[in-house]
């Protein structure tokens, strides 16, 4: 698997106006195509109005995820 960005576009409510943002996601998948389908799947259901305005390869090759330990030096 390898990582993917992907830019979504999201319409907020700030209580006076709907505001059209757009955040980027770290997608663990197998293709473009399967990290966008990831991202649909994930939002489908929410009630938000989102649009997957782009995909691409990141040039991330790892993350490293924090599990509660401390480290010693």
């Amino acid at each position: 698997m390898s990582y993917y960005s992907a830019k979504v576009s999201l319409a907020v409510d700030t209580g006076n106006k709907v505001k059209k943002v757009t955040e980027m996601y770290l997608v663990d998948a197998q293709s473009v195509t399967h990290a966008e389908a990831m991202v649909v799947k994930d939002f489908e259901g929410q009630g938000i109005d989102f649009e997957v305005k782009a995909v691409s390869n990141s040039k991330i090759v790892k993350v490293i995820e924090y599990n509660g330990n401390t480290i010693n030096k």
